[in-house]
């Protein structure tokens, strides 16, 4: 059962949430835009917890009566009321460890869409290879959860891999179940570049980014440099005739990003603005907890075999997170987006690790 300051602090956001719906309704509220989003946001963050709030009062003051009733009761009404004590008692036990989690902190980008930059490191061209199998991978993880997938950019290897793709992933809950896949990813099979039949071991690198809105990056013209030259498809040959290709450095931090798949020199540079504002975000969430190069180095890393996240085995058709220590032998099902059961421990360790530093 919940104890007194975690049922004051349930109190109190209930209030909150009164006032947020009330807020909801004025026309000052309505008339700028910045503010209803702001109440629409956390009318939506409070809505779940409060209404499991209700759901335990309600199920308390069963409780109360049904125990009150037992007093006075006749032999007959009493293995009923029993009954409903037991009911009572089991659903505030269960809404209680809902409402442990629920007032866990929100991670600040659980609502928003994701960027993802996955980049072959070591191995060479089998890197890339692999590279390419972690995006179809993803690509029939976000069909399978409904999600759109759009890619923004690509940087093709020369025997069909990639050097670099980068994708935004729209959707219900994407931040949260992608968030988790951000590091060095390791392979162990044998390539299609080796003809001694040898297992090699090769990487990938996998970046994971919050989508930033306009209004979160301000950029300033005068902190960008901005250059145009041409397409350029695998081997370095030209793939178009006019200067449609865009990389843009912001001079404050260094950060470099580079657009050619579009034919517009326009849709590259937006597409380019709009990765650079994500990497931008991420950085600065970072900064503000303290922990910007030892969070890079945990998704990034060098790319390294000691550093990675996740081995996946060809031979043994096995996947191991080494994050959580699980093992699945059925990375052909995993490599076709089956991704649930994964996500769903690493989710689960993310909690329990909340749980113990909240306890």
């Amino acid at each position: 059962m919940l104890d007194r300051p975690v049922l004051d602090r349930l109190a109190e956001l209930a209030r909150e949430h009164e006032d947020v719906i009330a807020s909801l309704g004025d026309p000052r509220v309505l008339s700028d835009q910045r503010a209803l989003r702001a109440a629409s946001k956390r009318h939506k963050d409070l809505e779940l917890i409060v209404g499991a709030y209700h759901e335990y009062e309600r199920a308390a003051e069963d409780l109360g009566a049904a125990r009150e009733m037992l007093h006075d009761a006749s032999a007959d009404d009493r293995e009923m009321l029993r009954a409903e004590i037991d009911d009572a008692e089991a659903a505030m036990a269960r809404l209680a460890d809902e409402l442990r989690v629920l007032l866990l902190p929100r991670d600040p980008n659980d609502d928003k869409n994701v960027i993802v930059e996955i980049r072959g490191a070591e191995g060479g061209e089998e890197a890339n290879l692999f590279a390419k199998d972690l995006f179809e991978m993803y690509s029939r993880y976000a069909e399978r959860m409904g999600w759109k997938l759009e890619v923004l950019g690509s940087d093709p290897s020369p025997m069909g891999g990639f050097n670099e793709v980068t994708f935004l992933v729209k959707g219900e809950g994407v931040w949260s179940r992608m968030k988790h896949e951000g590091g060095p990813h390791r392979v162990q099979r044998v390539p299609a570049t080796e003809s001694q039949g040898r297992i090699h071991t090769s990487s990938a690198t996998v970046t994971v980014l919050p989508e930033a809105a306009e209004i979160e990056v301000d950029l300033d013209d005068k902190d960008l440099k901005v250059d145009v030259y041409r397409s350029t498809g695998p081997g370095g040959q030209s793939v178009n005739t006019t200067d449609s290709a865009v990389r843009i450095t912001h001079l404050p931090t260094g950060i470099v990003v580079a657009m050619q798949d579009e034919k517009s020199q326009i849709q590259n540079r937006a597409k380019a603005l709009q990765v650079l504002r994500a990497r931008l975000l991420k950085a600065e969430q970072d900064r503000q907890s303290a922990e910007l190069s030892q969070q890079r180095r945990s998704q990034v890393g060098g790319g390294g075999r000691s550093e990675k996240i996740r081995t996946y085995n060809f031979k043994e058709n096995r996947v191991t997170d080494h994050r959580i220590n699980l093992t699945l032998y059925k990375l052909d099902k995993v490599l076709m987006g089956e991704l649930d059961e994964l996500n769903d421990a690493l989710v689960a360790a993310e909690r329990s690790r909340q749980l113990l530093g909240a306890s």
